[in-house]
């Protein structure tokens, strides 16, 4: 088996070509990549649950939308909360994934991160691939891979971070952000 080179804390950014409607225009963090799989979660895609329909204790310490985001399509009875927290250490309830992006473990005590938290956003499910599987999507062009950025989890209009993303590249990605919805209109 060959070596995977980790893109954990990369975003995967759909391609227009992408014909899974679970993620069609989906900017997905990778948490998790290794030779096991990958997992990551849809920073674009919130429901209308709020967190204090499901989570109420974590509710105020979320930014807007302050909305409960599906974060993929296998497990969507599970909550994963992901925070960016500035600064080389981080609160107990914390674990670092890359840079200042990481999980909290929801059991823990909010009160324990609310003052180092810099932004909390709470997902329902997740997306996942098993081992080779994120490989040979990205072989046959499924996705762009591009560095994410703290803001990237909170971004305050996620239904626009496709378009986003692409635009800040400095390559012909840029140009793929004005790729219109629905090409079959032009």
């Amino acid at each position: 088996m060959t070596e995977v080179s980790s893109l954990t804390g990369r975003l995967l950014v759909a391609t227009p070509a992408l014909a899974d409607p679970n993620f069609d225009r989906a900017v997905v963090l990778l948490l998790d990549h290794d030779e096991e799989g990958s997992l990551g979660v849809v920073l674009n895609r919130p429901t209308p649950v709020g967190v204090g329909d499901i989570l109420a204790s974590w509710a105020e310490l979320t930014g807007e939308p302050d909305v409960v985001f599906q974060g993929g399509p296998v497990s969507l009875d599970s909550a994963l909360g992901v925070a960016v927290i500035p600064g080389d250490e981080g609160p107990l309830g914390w674990r670092r994934v890359y840079g200042a992006i990481g999980l909290v473990d929801l059991e823990t005590p909010p009160e324990l991160l609310a003052a180092a938290l810099g932004s909390l956003r709470i997902f329902a499910g997740y997306a996942g691939w098993g081992p080779g599987q994120l490989e040979a999507e990205l072989s046959q062009g499924a996705w762009y891979v591009v560095d994410s950025e703290p803001g990237d989890v909170s971004s305050p209009r996620p239904e626009s971070l496709w378009r986003a993303v692409l635009r800040r590249q400095r390559s012909e990605l840029a140009m793929i952000a004005t790729y219109p919805d629905d090409p079959s209109l032009n």
